[in-house]
């Protein structure tokens, strides 16, 4: 092989109007033919297990060693490239190892072979990351849910993961996709955020973050209501640091995200059927299961289907300061969402038997939303105000009011209390918790920067 590459390149040498474009293939064939050979010559499972320093140096030494033996010889410059793509290929992902070690980027949107989308500060750009084939692209996508279990073929086109870091992967193939393998990665930051974090980000104000504080250290039961990359799970992870030390808390998810920065944390991620269809084990049954492990606190990443119902009989049987997310656009919404999800629990009720099961367990509704900027903000803030007569209303009790937009796209706006008292406030005290009612006054303007 080796002379056949010396020759290639004395050739190509003499051209020098095309000598870049010959190194990058160059490089590009020595790439593939290094990871062939370290396939098969190398235990890949043992250099693995080393530290990303050692994997690296280990890597650089078996390849020098190739190279002398097959007597290729190239500039430093490119053996570090070759060095570099080798281990990205063969131990780590690829063309998107840049795009996951940027810290900048929240998301990575991969449609196709040659088309990847990033966002930045909540906006998409279009990044200059391709990959070779369509098959290129399956092959990292096995690389990221081989270890967990998981599989993705034409059987089970569609898979969840997520990467050691906890960064959740979607990924969706042919005949399900008509634009070959697509991939959606929502990345998370190594070190999570706190409520200092969404003050800066002016996600909520400090009369909102304050009133949370409390409601969680009080037990109440509450709901993160948003679209899609609204940050429903990112401020769930932040107001569950309010929770006291010393209570057990039990997390459950789809595919686990959550990063809860206190002890005695227990977490659980629901598991899909196998190959032969057996196997699943799904977040009702894990919340289920989780109420014989004497939690003080239950947090399900996000309510989907039946599991609802579960949630609520916790949330009314004692275990109270429970936290779950849902797809919905409004307070109302999100009742109704929850509503419909008792249904498909198989639960044969009128529906007013059931709003009123829901309005007992549900004490706090945030509104939680992406804007047209790309900010994330709470919207709103209400209580599920419970009535003597048995009947229930939704009141907001602060909200972001949009007074216009910028030149550049940047919305304007500020928040308020909506002059609302809550009736919570009694059970804040109780808990040792006092917040002025003046908290509560409406504030006439006060536009953000």
């Amino acid at each position: 092989m080796s002379s056949l590459f010396e020759k290639r390149k004395q050739k190509l040498n003499a051209k020098t109007n095309i000598n870049y474009q010959y190194e990058n293939h160059f490089v590009d064939e020595l790439v593939e033919h290094y990871k062939a050979r370290l396939l098969r010559d190398t235990n890949l499972e043992v250099l693995t297990q080393l530290s990303q320093g050692e994997m690296r140096l280990r890597i650089e030494q078996i390849v020098s060693q190739f190279m002398t033996e097959e007597k290729v010889i190239i500039s430093r410059q490119d053996k570090e490239v070759l060095i570099t793509r080798i281990l990205d290929e063969s131990v780590g992902y690829g063309p998107l190892e840049p795009l996951i070690n940027d810290a900048s980027i929240t998301e990575i949107l991969i449609n196709g072979a040659n088309e990847v989308y990033v966002e930045r500060l909540g906006k998409l750009e279009l990044s200059d990351v391709t990959f070779r084939n369509d098959e290129h692209v399956r092959h990292i996508v096995d690389r990221i849910v081989s270890p967990l279990g998981r599989r993705i073929d034409e059987s089970s086109p569609m898979v969840d993961a997520r990467l050691p870091d906890g960064s959740r992967v979607n990924a969706v193939i042919s005949p399900i996709s008509l634009n070959g393998t697509l991939v959606s990665i929502r990345k998370f930051r190594k070190e999570p955020f706190k409520i200092e974090d969404l003050l800066n980000f002016n996600t909520l104000s400090s009369a909102m973050a304050n009133f949370l504080d409390g409601v969680v250290r009080a037990k109440m039961n509450t709901l993160i209501s948003g679209g899609t990359g609204s940050g429903k799970t990112t401020l769930l992870n932040v107001i569950a640091g309010s929770i006291p030390l010393g209570e057990r808390v039990i997390t459950i998810e789809d595919s686990a995200e959550l990063r809860l920065d206190r002890p005695n944390v227990i977490g659980m991620e629901a598991r899909p059927a196998n190959v032969e269809g057996r196997g699943e084990v799904s977040i009702r049954q894990l919340v289920k299961n989780a109420l014989r492990m004497r939690p003080d606190r239950i947090i399900v990443g996000e309510v989907r289907s039946g599991e609802a119902f579960d949630m609520l009989q916790a949330m009314n049987t004692g275990h109270e300061g429970s936290i779950t997310t849902v797809h919905s656009n409004s307070p109302d919404d999100a009742l109704r969402r929850v509503e419909a999800m008792v249904v498909m629990a198989g639960m044969e009720l009128p529906s007013h038997i059931i709003r009123e099961y829901i309005v007992g367990a549900l004490d706090i509704i945030i509104q939680v939303t992406r804007l047209t900027d790309g900010t994330r903000k709470i919207i709103s803030i209400s209580e599920v105000m419970k009535k003597e007569d048995g009947s229930h209303q939704v009141k907001e009790i602060f909200q972001f009011k949009r007074t216009g937009m910028k030149a550049d796209g940047s919305i304007e706006g500020y928040y308020s209390p909506t002059g609302y008292i809550p009736q919570c406030l009694d059970r804040l005290k109780v808990f040792g918790i006092t917040i002025p009612e003046a908290v509560f006054t409406p504030v006439e303007k006060e536009v953000m920067s």
